[in-house]
């Protein structure tokens, strides 16, 4: 039963992930972009933490809290860098 909710979840998140990668390419502004952008990690997130219970394994959740905190970081300086014009003051 696990397996096939596993394949359901994923269907569903590629089928985000796709959405994502359409408004990160066509998105009218560059703030649409970034906020596709971190949408697109957050769907990898729960990527990573589905295929982690298909295949029962506890490295991939650690992968997948690597990937939170990289995408986070990633996401702040990008909006400092879009307001500011610099990320280290």
């Amino acid at each position: 039963m696990i397996d096939a909710a596993c394949v359901v979840a994923l269907v569903t998140i590629a089928a985000a992930m796709l959405l994502c990668v359409y408004r990160l390419a066509l998105g009218p502004d560059i703030l649409d972009r970034v906020l596709a952008l971190d949408t697109l990690v957050i769907n990898s997130i729960g990527l990573i933490v589905v295929v982690g219970l298909w295949y029962r394994s506890t490295m991939y959740f650690e992968a997948a809290l690597l990937f939170a905190m990289v995408g986070f970081v990633t996401t702040v300086a990008f909006c400092k860098y879009l307001l500011r014009g610099n990320v280290i003051e």
